[in-house]
């Protein structure tokens, strides 16, 4: 049973930084490509940034230069380090991974991201 586990989440004035982690587990082989997604209210779910097990990365143009993608593939983990937030990236943030040898998508519960002064 693949299960993700997301902290960091939280409150954060304008021009501040938080950091995510999602630890994956369930999945003997690992997890190929591991992610972030966000969504905001009444707006669909959106990629933020993902990584392959090698670590070449996609980072959304609306948070390139503020956000960085890493993962420790031993701990099976991936991190968001986000700096320079603004009220625009208030959302729910999800983790999202890819559990070696399966096309089949894994989803963590959420943790909520308020950018506010």
């Amino acid at each position: 049973q693949v299960r993700l586990l997301e902290s960091g989440g939280g409150l954060v004035q304008p021009g501040g930084s938080l950091r995510l982690s999602c630890a994956a587990f369930g999945s003997i082989l690992g997890f190929t490509d591991m992610g972030w997604y966000r969504q905001a209210p009444g707006k669909q779910r959106e990629l933020v940034a993902t990584s392959t097990r090698s670590g070449s990365t996609n980072v959304a143009d609306s948070v390139k230069g503020r956000f960085t993608i890493s993962r420790d593939n031993a701990k099976s983990t991936v991190y968001l380090q986000m700096n320079s937030l603004r009220p625009e990236d208030t959302a729910v943030y999800y983790c999202n991974a890819y559990a070696w040898g399966s096309t089949l998508a894994y989803w963590g519960q959420g943790t909520q991201v308020t950018v506010s002064s």
